[in-house]
């Protein structure tokens, strides 16, 4: 087992490194100036289309398996789990403060990168042999790439198949039964015992069952962890103005050690910021674009609009909550990481309940994230193998939630984050060639010309 993960150490330490902060932030930002700031500049155009995408629109039905509302939902379930209350902790033990800075500029760059991700799914996404739609980068890739460059495309379903087995299970299941081990005493085979089940029940029955579920819980689940996290803050609130100048100070000059933090240079909260960053809303991945396409719409446009809010409300909205929670306590430099700084932290300004507050929202989030998590492997090992494939494969995630809950937690997290940077390459190097595609369909869109779906190119 040492050997494993002194091999998975070095290939994190390659993946995460300087090559990969360069292609996120810099294909984000090129993303975003090449689109005008339209991200930023239509935050409010997207909340409106969202509110209006609780149903499909008018000639939609037919077009998609799910309202444009509960994709969005679909992903944000995928997203909102244990790197909004784990991960946020982890940056900062890590990395340091500044840390946290780093995850908003992710997210500000990330917008355009979600925003284009869903634009292309739709607009490359087929009708598979069951009548569903599909897409995602392996779509992408190869019908607006061509032939020549399927292999990346199979090359993302492969890495995209694996990592949902890191990110969306076994992590999410060992911060569970990690987290109520810690505050129940609960055993963690039987948190694993319970999650497979209930996610079993879910997850067997495709995407319409998930989606469904997901637009129940996400918004319920999201909303009240927004709140306990605001009453926090607003206990602490003369802590807040030091909380900001940390965050800003420390993202340039190195943080000292304190306490049980062991200090960190500025490198190391660039580093730490942006990876957990992107594990918390999945910019950059690809795997947002796979629910997406399935959402009913004809518009590519109107769909990334939609889904480039699931990274603001991710990170700009949860995940600062929870940093702020951190760094307002007197925590955040006692040592600890992970999920137990964040319930410390909580619990120091709601005492006898933040830390149930905190297991609580995290089994909820990390049991919405296995449901989302499995249909972007789904699809990934549909696209590779077929149909016949998904069944299987549905069967395997499903039993891989209990191996996660009784794995070692640092080489699950360890896992994680090496095939999440190898689903972002082939993703973000799509993106980029395809951008010219992004950039004129944005353009028509605002202009008010037709923009058409993929599966309406060749009619």
């Amino acid at each position: 087992m040492e050997a494993i993960t002194s091999f998975f150490s070095a290939v994190e330490g390659v993946v995460w490194g300087p090559l990969m902060l360069v292609l996120l932030l810099g294909v984000g930002l090129y993303l975003q100036m090449g689109l005008k700031l339209v991200p930023i500049r239509r935050l409010g155009t997207g909340f409106s289309l969202l509110w209006k995408g609780r149903e499909a629109g008018k000639g939609d039905e037919g077009e998609g398996e799910v309202s444009p509302f509960n994709a969005l939902m679909t992903s944000l379930s995928a997203t909102i789990g244990t790197g909004n209350i784990a991960g946020v902790a982890t940056a900062i033990f890590l990395g340091g403060p500044g840390a946290v800075f780093w995850m908003w500029i992710t997210a500000l760059v990330g917008m355009a990168t979600k925003f284009s991700e869903a634009v292309l799914a739709v607009r490359y996404r087929e009708v598979d042999e069951a009548g569903d739609h599909v897409g995602g980068p392996m779509y992408y890739i190869r019908n607006g790439l061509g032939k020549k460059w399927a292999w990346l495309g199979g090359a993302f379903a492969f890495f995209g198949a694996v990592a949902a087995f890191g990110i969306g299970n076994t992590v999410q299941s060992n911060s569970v039964a990690a987290g109520l081990n810690e505050s129940l005493g609960l055993p963690a085979w039987i948190t694993g015992v319970v999650i497979m089940v209930l996610a079993g029940a879910v997850i067997l029955g495709g995407i319409r069952r998930i989606a469904k579920v997901a637009g129940k819980l996400v918004p319920i689940m999201a909303i009240a962890y927004v709140v306990a996290g605001i009453l926090v803050l607003i206990i602490n609130a003369d802590a807040i103005g030091n909380a900001l100048g940390m965050i800003f100070g420390y993202a340039f000059s190195p943080a000292s050690a304190v306490g049980g933090f062991a200090g960190a240079a500025v490198a190391k909260a660039i580093q730490f910021g942006v990876a957990r960053g992107v594990f918390s809303n999945e910019a950059g991945l690809g795997s947002a674009p796979i629910a997406h396409a399935a959402a009913q719409t004809k518009n590519p446009v109107r769909q990334g609009l939609i889904a480039m809010l699931g990274t603001f409300l991710d990170t700009i909205v949860v995940c600062s909550i929870t940093a702020l929670a951190i760094l307002t306590s007197t925590q955040w430099s006692s040592g600890e990481t992970g999920a137990a700084l964040t319930s410390l932290a909580f619990d120091e300004s709601l005492p006898g309940i933040g830390q149930y507050i905190v297991s609580f929202a995290l089994a909820v989030f990390a049991f919405t994230t296995i449901l989302g998590w499995a249909f972007y492997g789904e699809k990934c090992i549909e696209f590779l193998f077929g149909v016949r494939a998904i069944k299987p494969y549905r069967v395997v995630y499903i039993l891989a939630i209990l191996a996660g809950a009784v794995a070692p937690l640092d080489f699950v997290w360890l896992m994680a984050s090496v095939f999440n940077a190898m689903m972002a390459f082939p993703n973000l190097i799509a993106l980029a060639l395809l951008s010219p595609v992004v950039f004129k369909l944005t353009k028509d869109y605002f202009d008010g010309k037709p923009v058409l779906p993929g599966e309406e190119l060749n009619k």
